[in-house]
């Protein structure tokens, strides 16, 4: 791995900057991928750009009833449909939010931003699918690619893949659509973003773009004083969806009439906050499920401690429920600076942390190893916890040097498992805070969209053995750049910066894969002036040529 070039922001610690210079890794390639300095300054990562005889007898010479026959399992072709993605709306103020009349403390942002950024990958003979967004009641509808007017020949020679990109504003819950390509699954990615810099939802919230589900968890809600989360919920199928929550706190499950039985209408979305589910709940975790069309759903997380801004999140799913969970990219702050800001009245969720979410009847004894470019730091207590069952448990990550780590935590029994950190750490000042929730294990192809703006790196963390993951660069007219890689060695996080547009045009998403031991992704995101932060994981790839098991018998 190269050393880190980058220069360390305007609210680093001057410690957490000279930290960030250290090897990380072999790179294979011989270019340094360059990055400039995070929200906090601490990415101290090196930065890259049953019986007797005779009933045996018979049994032995009778055939068994053929009801009971096992037939050897085949695998049978799905056809491909449409990929869809609904990407997040606006951040909004909750209702009953008065305007007031003084600008300098009014609730509302004159600042705010909403941004969509998207890419659709190509097949390998450079044909793209047929794409558009449009708001998610149909309206607006802007076509990304258009779809091939034939069956095109394969082409000879090495792959051509080439991307279709777009990149606007959002006012609207916006979806992406696309069409597949020869019997495979498109491959495509879109992140929404909102950022501002004033009002009482300043700071910075990136999330993923999802495809719908009927099952799937949200961890990191908080209804506590001064903070609020909303649950938003968005219908992108042309089939109504009923949903029903199963809500999760520090003392065990949450009985809430209004929890069940939520209608959700096609082409549709509703908001529900979730203080009016689960009142004063400082750890909160929701497994959404619906019947009938599948949904997508964040919950806009946001803090307020008197008239100061404490920051802004969209949480987005992650991992299901396992008993190994990985989570990349989460920044950890000088542990002096965060003992001394968690003691104060109203920060005590002011501290890096990782929440674990235990769904079954048994408790969970949770390892937990936390490891930077240098290998694994020991945590103060250990890194042993035991989940309760049916509950929700903190674990602080502070007490370690100041940088960018991977969290990784194995258990006994299947939890789910996020990770906060924090930007700009500081009492009088707004602060912004972000959740990354567990990725999956990076496989051959995943397409990742980035936002155009702000600090913008990568990370990766390979828990054990070694990984090698290359990521090829899409720029914004829609061409694939030189693909880098990176060896890395188990136990060890890696950070990349993406190149600005200074350098050419905006680099508007990669394409990453990985090949060896387990690695994992996430994409770290920071503001150049602020105290924004946000993480964005990376998910499971495109499913291309899918194949399922089919078992025949009566």
């Amino acid at each position: 791995m190269s050393k880190d070039n980058t220069q360390a922001p305007r609210t680093a610690p001057k410690a957490a900057s000279k930290a960030g210079k250290k090897k990380a890794g072999k790179k294979k390639s011989g270019k340094k991928p360059q990055g400039r300095g995070i929200v906090t300054g601490l990415l101290s990562a090196g930065v890259l750009l049953a019986g007797g005889a005779g009933v045996v007898f018979a049994a032995g010479v009778l055939p068994g009833p053929a009801g009971s026959r096992t037939l050897e399992a085949k695998l049978s072709d799905v056809p491909a449909g449409r990929s869809t993605m609904v990407c997040p709306g606006p951040a909004v103020l909750p209702e009953g939010t008065a305007a007031g009349t003084d600008a300098q403390f009014s609730p509302v942002s004159r600042t705010a931003k909403n941004s969509l950024n998207a890419l659709v990958l190509s097949d390998a003979s450079g044909t793209l699918p047929g794409s558009r967004v449009a708001a998610l009641d149909g309206s607006a509808a802007r076509t990304v690619s258009e779809a091939p007017k034939g069956t095109p020949a394969p082409a000879p020679g090495p792959p051509a893949l080439k991307a279709a990109t777009v990149a606007q504003s959002a006012p609207k819950i916006t979806v992406l659509d696309a069409e597949p390509t020869g019997n495979q699954q498109a491959a495509m990615a879109a992140v929404g973003s909102y950022s501002a810099a004033d009002g009482d939802l300043r700071g910075l919230a990136v999330a993923q773009c999802q495809q719908p589900s009927n099952d799937f968890w949200l961890l990191g809600a908080d209804t506590t004083l001064g903070r609020t989360a909303l649950l938003h919920l968005s219908n992108a199928s042309g089939t109504p969806a009923t949903v029903n929550l199963e809500l999760l706190g520090a003392k065990g499950r949450i009985q809430s009439p209004g929890s069940r039985g939520l209608l959700v209408p096609p082409h549709s979305s509703r908001i529900i906050n979730l203080a009016g589910l689960a009142a004063d709940e400082k750890h909160l975790s929701l497994h959404v499920r619906s019947s009938g069309g599948p949904v997508a759903a964040t919950v806009q997380q946001s803090v307020l401690r008197g008239l100061v801004s404490g920051g802004v999140e969209q949480l987005a799913p992650g991992a299901g429920p396992a008993d190994a969970q990985v989570m990349t990219g989460v920044v950890v702050q000088d542990p002096k600076t965060i003992k001394a800001l968690s003691s104060k009245g109203g920060f005590s969720d002011a501290v890096p942390a990782l929440e674990i979410t235990v769904p079954g009847a048994a408790d969970a004894v949770v390892d937990v190893r936390l490891f930077g470019p240098n290998g694994q730091q020991t945590l103060p207590g250990g890194g042993a916890v035991t989940a309760k069952a049916g509950s929700v448990t903190e674990l602080r990550l502070d007490g370690v040097p100041a940088g960018t780590y991977t969290v990784s935590a194995t258990s006994d029994v299947p939890f789910a498992a996020a990770a906060r950190l924090l930007g700009n750490p500081r009492e009088s000042a707004p602060m912004d805070f972000a959740w990354s929730p567990a990725a999956v294990r990076l496989g051959s192809q995943h397409v990742v969209a980035v936002p155009q703006d702000g600090l913008r790196f990568l990370s990766f963390g390979v828990p054990d053995g070694r990984a090698t993951v290359s990521y090829t660069p899409v720029t914004a007219d829609g061409k694939l750049g030189k693909t880098e890689s990176v060896d890395i060695a188990g136990g060890t996080t890696t950070v990349i910066g993406v190149p600005d547009s200074a350098k050419g045009p905006a680099v508007i998403g990669y394409v990453v894969a990985a090949s060896g031991d387990p690695a994992y992704g996430a994409v770290l995101l920071g503001e150049e002036d602020g105290p924004g932060i946000s993480t964005v994981a990376i998910q499971q790839g495109a499913l291309g040529h899918e194949k399922v098991a089919v078992t025949l018998g009566y």
